[in-house]
C-alpha cells in the first residue's frame, strides 16, 4: 500500500529539518536534503507499523470490521 503525505523541509545552518504536517511526530533532521527526506521516509513507515501494531493488539480477543476508508482533502 502505497499514501502521500506532505513533507517540509526547512535549512537550519548547516542542517535540514523535515517533518509530515498529517502525521505527528513524524520529524527528522539530516546534513542533505535527500538524506532528510530519507530519513523522514524512513520515520513515517516505523510509525506506521507501530501504529498499526498498537492498534492490533488492542483488538485482541474483540469482534471487528477491518476496511480501507478514502478521504477527499
Amino acid at each position: 500500500m502505497e499514501s502521500t503525505f506532505t513533507a517540509i523541509f526547512e535549512k537550519v545552518d548547516n542542517w535540514y529539518i523535515g517533518y509530515v504536517e498529517e502525521l505527528s511526530g513524524a520529524n527528522t533532521q539530516g546534513r542533505t536534503l535527500e538524506e532528510t527526506r530519507e530519513n523522514l521516509r524512513e520515520t513515517i513507515e516505523l510509525i506506521l507499523v507501530s501504529n498499526r501494531e498498537l492498534a492490533e493488539k488492542g483488538l485482541t480477543g474483540k469482534e471487528f470490521v477491518r476496511e480501507e476508508i478514502k478521504v477527499a482533502v
